[in-house]
């Protein structure tokens, strides 16, 4: 998915809702602050984006007019996955941090990504193969600092002892 088709997702879900700011969690959120030509293609290769939406029953016209499988996916070729904040395990502080995504093709309305090192944490937390090739194809392109990541897996807000140590381990491996 490339930022152009982030927008056009953005716009869709806030002219279905009516939701002017909507939060971007899944590893699309990497687009809000670096561009694909920036990227390895390991970090932008998904045609999904996880959306968190406020109003809870808007989410539901969202999922079924802009999910797999639907009108907008067929015709489009990106689908979004509407998801609750929980669904990501995030450190401490991760709303403050988020980034703002904003341009001519998210208007009205804008995108509230998760900074890089955040969305870093919750691929490591989720530890799939394809959640550890991207937050490694993002440290082998200088994009993430392994300090920043050691620091923000001290507090991961909503995940089990077992899952910070293997985040920790994780990261420390790397060092």
């Amino acid at each position: 998915m490339t930022r152009s088709q982030l927008a056009h997702l953005i716009r869709a879900a806030a002219e279905i809702t009516g939701q002017r700011n909507i939060i971007v969690v899944g590893s699309q959120a990497i687009l809000g602050s670096v561009s694909e030509e920036r990227l390895p293609d390991a970090a932008w290769e998904s045609v999904e984006a996880d959306l968190v939406l406020a109003v809870i029953p808007n989410a539901e016209a969202a999922e079924a007019a802009l999910g797999q499988d639907s009108r907008f996916h067929r015709t489009y070729g990106i689908w979004a996955d509407v998801v609750s904040a929980e669904t990501a395990k995030l450190p401490r502080g991760w709303r403050r941090r988020l980034v703002r995504f904003w341009n001519a093709e998210t208007a009205p309305a804008s995108a509230l990504c998760l900074e890089r090192h955040d969305l870093a944490i919750s691929k490591l937390v989720a530890h799939r193969g394809k959640d550890l090739a991207f937050v490694t194809a993002l440290l082998d392109a200088g994009l993430l600092s392994l300090p920043t990541l050691t620091a923000r897996a001290r507090f991961i807000d909503g995940a089990a002892n077992a899952d910070v140590d293997r985040v920790r381990a994780w990261i420390s491996g790397r060092v």
